[in-house]
């Protein structure tokens, strides 16, 4: 549950007069929580802890109460059962395959145990997190967790952050254990090579927006402290697909994630350090020792201190190690049209495609037949409003149109805010959200240009009101666009799938999908694998269609709660068919909207890429999906594509993006740097031979023109007749002549390239790919090479 919110029996109802009294019990600011929190020290016993499920505590203990229902959860995090590995194998048999795993809830604070003798005593983090309400606000009790002692304030008699003398650990930290895999690192990380380094771990799992919350805080950080600190991502999934490598590496590139990550499938690690919930941050200080660990959101304001702290202190001995470590990203070489596309909008009155391109910033707009028309923002991350070419997103998501198809509204996420463009000019406006994460929920007819948010997800447009999915607080608000106010629609804030009243006892789990077929209001709860209702009109109750728990899921067909989902994240609706993108197990679902019959329609439930019958497609991760004209379009997210799936047929195709000029302006992509071999050459007359070839399996892109700009450092040596080629072409090679002066001396010939070309066959995925080349160049007379050839392969899609 994100930072600043109660989770408490008595279920304070949003939108309502009861809003009045849960933002009083949440009034203050962030930065005097942190601080209050940064005040409150504990010390506490640690002692081994009894075996439960799969070696993690299920039964409660002094140090780690499991509290019921109605108990305290981590603010900003998310509760975690014991761990038990599902299978992971490389199709999930339907009807067979099933995970249920009831869910445990712990306090925010805790001590870290030894992996082998647990230390009799740790001072450390054990504090809140910046937003949430202190113990006694959240309980309405004593500050005294579950068999600790009471937390301290100032003036208490107990030392306080400005009197402590040392935030320095007194117990060695458990290693970390081989033969995980690792990512962003050539070779694995032991914590005795870390020595003299600040380690910071981060146990979240992929699908958790909790988790997501943290990484700007997690960048800053690791900006601020440099080398003296090494953060590590430890992956331990909730979901089987989770436990994949394939899935953690497309999240690493997805999140732009440049930090050391390991694999934890087994929870070996998250059991060593006693972790509780997602997100979990363990500290270790320089001497490898262990500091103490806090669960939740609001990381940078709790950890900056600390950290400046044990930095200072260490540099003071000359025990602070600030060598780098051998980082080596994850990240792909070669940038595709589309990046991790999320949500498409299919325009069935105005024959159009709206794709929200999440991983370059934009939203691009085609016919349904794939030409593109227009690029709506700029590629960079940024929150700016104005024309299309300037304006800005961060990673953008659900799509709507209003019923006059002449205004696109934008969730867009990371700015958490939600957006309008003009489609008659393509101007971009900010129509709701500050651009910052919210603290405290909307009262009734609140401005929704004042009002914070926690990563809208997905908007659908109903009339004059727009609903939005608040994944980042487990809600769904409504926005009156005619008033421009905003307030709770659906869910307590809670996380949960409890039907009923749809404010006052409804909790939701992560909503990132909705859709309405007039009737009611469908979307998917990725974290509770589920797929809900509600009716548009009166105050009406939350129904669940699919899902039974936070921790079920699985992949059955059936009718209603008999079906299992797997984290879905996209829904459309149509003809009384409610379409599901069930994203980790990688298949497209439908469940009819009057029997809830659930069955498969497209995927295998590998991961994957092939076209054809619905029955042997695959997908890999799909998100968001759109309804025109008896085709389902699908966001392809870790494919980076969009696929169409034919009703009548039950043919799945992929969909060819053409009118390319359109998106190559904001198309970002990481230059290659290439230094060709040194040439000697002979002075006079002659042409620079330009030879650019695809690797085998690829051909040159016809439909976009490449190009190269070509300098020299000195033109008295090597004098360009051209500077600029253009060249556009479906052949495996292009070869371009340039001609050229030499005279005798030296130079350094430079080239900045944008080459665009295609895998070979029907499934044609298509890449840009940006080179900077560097080619050093000797003009002497006892030379016999009379041309210089400036040659280029260029590389295999590792996307």
């Amino acid at each position: 549950m994100p930072a600043g919110f109660v989770d408490n029996a008595s279920s304070l109802t949003p939108g309502t007069a009861d809003v009045a009294t849960w933002n009083a019990a949440n009034a203050l600011h962030p930065a005097q929580r942190a601080k209050n929190a940064l005040n409150a020290l504990v010390t506490q016993k640690s002692e081994p802890r009894p075996a439960g499920a799969g070696g993690f505590q299920a039964t409660p203990s002094r140090l780690m109460p499991h509290a019921s229902r109605s108990g305290l959860l981590p603010r900003g995090s998310r509760p975690v059962p014991p761990p038990r590995k599902a299978p992971v194998t490389s199709r999930i048999p339907r009807a067979r395959y099933h995970a249920s795993m009831p869910a445990v809830r712990s306090h925010q604070s805790f001590p870290i145990p030894h992996s082998s003798a647990p230390p009799t005593l740790v001072m450390g983090l054990l504090f809140l997190l910046a937003f949430a309400a202190l113990l006694g606000g959240c309980g309405g009790g004593s500050r005294k967790p579950a068999g600790g002692s009471e937390l301290s304030q100032p003036g208490s008699g107990q030392a306080t952050p400005a009197e402590r003398k040392s935030w320095a650990g007194k117990e060695p930290a458990p290693a970390i254990p081989t033969g995980v895999t690792w990512f962003n690192v050539d070779q694995p990380l032991t914590l005795a090579a870390l020595k003299g380094k600040a380690v910071l771990l981060d146990f979240w799992t992929l699908g958790c927006i909790n988790c997501q919350h943290i990484i700007p805080d997690l960048k800053r950080l690791e900006a601020e402290f440099g080398d003296a600190l090494v953060v590590i991502g430890v992956h331990s999934g909730k979901y089987s697909t989770e436990h994949d490598d394939e899935s953690i590496r497309e999240a690493v590139r997805r999140f732009g994630l440049q930090h050391p990550v390991l694999n934890d499938p087994d929870f070996d690690v998250w059991r060593t350090y006693g972790a509780t919930a997602w997100p979990t941050l363990v500290l270790i200080d320089p001497a490898g020792n262990l500091v103490g660990g806090h669960a939740g959101e609001g990381v940078y304001p709790l950890f900056q201190p600390i950290l400046a702290s044990l930095v200072e202190e260490f540099d003071a001995k000359g025990l602070v190690d600030r060598s780098p470590i051998p980082v080596s990203l994850d990240a792909t070489t070669t940038a595709t049209l589309l990046s991790y596309p999320g949500k498409v909008l299919a325009d069935e009155d105005g024959g159009r495609l709206f794709i929200a391109d999440s991983g370059h910033n934009r939203i691009l707009v085609a016919g349904l037949n794939g030409v593109l028309s227009v690029a709506i923002g700029s590629g960079k991350e940024g929150f700016a409003d104005g024309p299309a070419a300037e304006a800005s997103f961060r990673q953008p998501q659900g799509l709507a149109l209003s019923e006059d198809g002449r205004t696109l509204y934008v969730a867009d996420t990371r700015n958490h805010a939600v957006r309008k463009v003009d489609l008659n000019t393509n101007e971009v406006t900010t129509i709701a959200g500050t651009g910052k994460q919210l603290d405290r929920l909307p009262g009734v007819g609140a401005k929704a240009k004042e009002t914070a948010m926690a990563s809208p997800w997905d908007v659908v447009q109903d009339v004059a009101r727009l609903y939005i999915t608040m994944a980042g607080i487990h809600q769904i608000w409504v926005m009156d666009l005619t008033t421009g106010t905003v307030e709770v629609f659906a869910g307590t804030s809670r996380e949960g799938i409890d039907d009923g009243d749809r404010r006052r006892q409804a909790t939701l789990a992560q909503p990132s999908g909705i859709a309405t077929d007039g009737r009611y209001l469908y979307w998917v709860d990725p974290e509770s694998s589920a797929a809900r209702r509600v009716s548009l009109t009166g105050d009406g109750e939350v129904e669940t269609i699919v899902g039974t728990g936070l921790f079920d899921y699985g992949n059955e067909d059936g009718r209603g709660k008999k079906a299992k989902l797997q984290h879905p994240q996209g829904i459309a609706a149509a003809d009384g068919i409610i379409y599901i993108g069930d994203t980790y197990n990688h298949e497209v679902r439908a469940i009819n909207a009057a029997t809830f019959e659930v069955t498969t329609v497209a995927g295998t439930g590998s991961r994957g890429w092939s076209d054809g019958p619905g029955q042997i497609a695959l997908f890999d991760e799909p998100g968001g999906l759109g309804v025109a004209r008896g085709i389902v379009y699908i966001a392809d997210t870790n494919n980076h594509l969009v696929r169409t799936f034919d009703v009548a047929s039950g043919r799945v195709s992929t969909l060819t993006l053409s009118n390319l000029l359109v998106a190559s302006g904001a198309t970002p992509g990481r230059p290659l740097q290439v230094t060709l071999p040194a040439q000697s050459v002979a002075p006079g007359a002659t042409n620079l031979r330009v030879t650019v070839t695809s690797p085998a399996g690829y051909h040159l892109n016809s439909q976009a023109p490449s190009r190269l700009a070509l300098s020299s450092s000195n033109a008295a040596v090597v004098e360009l007749g051209e500077k600029v080629l253009q060249w556009s072409s479906d052949e495996i090679e292009v070869t371009v002549p340039v001609p050229v002066l030499l005279a005798e001396g030296t130079a350094t010939l430079s080239g900045a390239a944008s080459v665009y070309y295609c895998r070979t066959g029907a499934e044609a995925l298509c890449f840009i790919q940006q080179i900077e080349l560097t080619l050093p160049v000797t003009v002497t007379p006892s030379s016999a090479q009379s041309e210089i050839q400036l040659s280029y392969l260029l590389p295999e899609s590792v996307g």
